[in-house]
């Protein structure tokens, strides 16, 4: 009897249905909703380039995707492209990109399963999340062997037509580039054989690439009459306001997933700072969240925009996915302080997360010690004139209260937990001198 795919968020037939409300439906090929339909069990993959080492938020929705589906009783692969990311990836790209070694490969891999390990259950079970290097079985194969096996399957032409061709060939493609399809398909072809992948599934600007390695499963499987061995799915790409692909900030600097490249709390509050228009999508494609929630959320935001619990509640779900509870309690016990809450109340572990995402200084420790000292130590003015002038505009806090002298006194009992001075001129320009570090 075939098994039936199904899981928490309901059997594999609802699938498409969920996709479909979310907005996450770029294309589907022919043959897969009547797939689904069965409720059969399957298996999908999609592949993540191994050239950093860590994923950023553009690797959000193929992480998503593939939670998503194995969420409905579908057994995912993460395919990490050891090989392909020693050749290159044309696809949405302008220039070619630098190739790497193994060694690189390797360790940006295992950072790479580490990352995935939050979004997909690698324990034992019928829908165990399974990972995969491409470097694996293409390593060993010789160019004479590649191109009889793979390469006379697909004629010039056709690979001319794929978009992510097009919009190269008049900047210069070389043939290593060019060549990315032939591998790509020929990963999809080695796990439908070995792994009994049915399904690949990517990025809107994969499409080309998945179509190609479905026609050659086609080509060198065959088929029977009315059935397609291998099927395709791919997501909308999620661009920036720029028109840039997702992933990026408007600085051009990637939000990464790594904690050491992207502070939990500067990860955070890229999802606070995202504009009204966009929350809907996001809470859609990076939550598991509901139509319910969502919905609730959307009228809040409609109602009360100023009050931002659409970003608030966004923010918090997907930093707890990427960094754990813990890392966003703490964050949003910082973003509390930095944005109007009291530090007279905060404990020296918060005190510390703050001095760890606002540039800091020692506490100076000759006295007699006064707001001008500070304000100088600390780099909020530039002068004892300039600080004077903060002062009498109102322009100048330490521990959230606003200082009226800039002669007054600050003395050691004036360090919250007995280490910390947070400073504040104007608004959101925040500084903190911090007893017993050293100055650089």
């Amino acid at each position: 009897m075939t098994a039936r795919a199904a899981g928490p968020d309901g059997p594999l037939s609802t699938l498409l249905d969920d996709l479909r409300w979310r907005g996450l439906i770029h294309a589907t090929s022919a043959g897969l909703p009547e797939r689904l339909a069965t409720d059969a069990a399957i298996a999908a993959y999609n592949g993540f380039d191994p050239t950093a080492a860590s994923l950023h938020v553009g690797h959000l929705v193929p992480a998503f995707g593939l939670m998503r589906l194995q969420r409905r009783g579908v057994r995912p692969v993460a395919l990490v492209g050891g090989a392909t990311g020693m050749v290159g990836d044309p696809s949405g790209r302008s220039s070619e990109r630098v190739l790497l070694d193994r060694e690189v490969v390797d360790a940006n891999a295992a950072a790479i399963r580490r990352q995935l390990e939050r979004f997909l259950d690698f324990s034992p079970g019928p829908t165990q999340a399974e990972m995969a290097n491409n470097l694996d079985w293409l390593g060993p194969v010789g160019l004479l062997d590649f191109l009889r096996d793979v390469g006379k399957h697909f004629t010039i032409p056709y690979m001319l037509a794929k978009d992510s061709v097009q919009l190269r060939l008049a900047g210069g493609l070389s043939f290593t580039e060019f060549s990315y399809m032939l591998l790509q398909s020929a990963d999809f072809l080695h796990l439908y054989r070995e792994r009994g992948v049915e399904l690949q599934a990517g990025g809107a600007d994969q499409w080309g690439n998945i179509t190609a390695g479905m026609e050659l499963i086609r080509r060198v499987e065959g088929r029977a009459e009315g059935h397609e061995p291998a099927h395709g799915l791919s997501y909308p790409l999620l661009l920036t306001p720029s028109g840039a692909k997702f992933g990026k900030s408007e600085g051009g600097e990637s939000v990464w997933l790594d904690p050491a490249m992207t502070s939990p709390y500067r990860f955070y509050q890229y999802w606070i700072d995202a504009d009204d228009r966009d929350v809907p999508v996001y809470l859609r494609w990076f939550t598991l969240m509901g139509r319910d929630e969502v919905e609730a959320l959307e009228a809040e935001r409609d109602a009360r925009p100023e009050a931002r619990a659409a970003q608030r509640a966004l923010a918090r779900d997907i930093t707890e996915r990427v960094h754990g509870a813990r890392a966003a309690d703490e964050v949003e016990r910082v973003s509390r302080i930095l944005f109007g809450g009291d530090p007279v109340q905060a404990d020296a572990a918060t005190l510390e997360a703050v001095a760890r995402e606002i540039p800091t200084a020692a506490w100076p420790e000759a006295e007699p010690r006064t707001v001008t000292d500070v304000a100088i130590a600390a780099g909020a003015a530039a002068s004892r004139g300039e600080a004077r002038r903060l002062v009498e505009q109102g322009g100048l806090s330490l521990n959230g209260r606003t200082v009226e002298s800039a002669a007054a006194p600050v003395g050691a009992e004036a360090l919250l937990a007995g280490r910390f001075l947070l400073i504040r001129r104007g608004r959101r320009d925040y500084r903190m001198l911090v007893r017993g570090r050293r100055t650089p």
